[in-house]
């Protein structure tokens, strides 16, 4: 499994507009993308500026080069959404998970999300 990491910086009154955006999905339609297994988005405050991480998690690089392009360490980061940033890493970075270890009390939350996603 692979995670794509990407920083991105707003001004402390652009935040919660761009968190909003970033709400359901981190970018429209990832969810049905082949290989998409899930992501993370942190916040906080740093300094003068919110940052935003995002954690996108994928079953491969190529499941990646299939949404971003050959040139798939380029930010994906939709029109829309820019005039909320002050800055932004143009790449992201890709991590081969080698490695997870989650509580139980986030694999029982994870589950019970789960069965409450799935159910009619």
């Amino acid at each position: 499994m692979i995670a794509r990491i990407w920083h991105g910086y707003t001004k402390p009154e652009h935040a919660d507009a761009y968190e909003a955006m970033l709400k359901p999905e981190l970018l429209p339609g990832i969810s049905k993308a082949k290989g998409y297994k899930g992501s993370y988005l942190l916040r906080r405050g740093a300094g003068d500026e919110i940052e935003f991480i995002t954690i996108m998690l994928w079953d491969s690089v190529d499941a990646i080069r299939a949404i971003a392009g050959p040139d798939y360490e380029t930010a994906v980061i939709p029109e829309e959404r820019r005039k909320y940033l002050s800055r932004y890493d143009a790449k992201a970075a890709h991590y081969e998970i080698v490695s997870i270890h989650e509580p139980r009390e986030l694999l029982s939350h994870s589950l019970n999300a789960r069965m409450i996603l799935r159910e009619p």
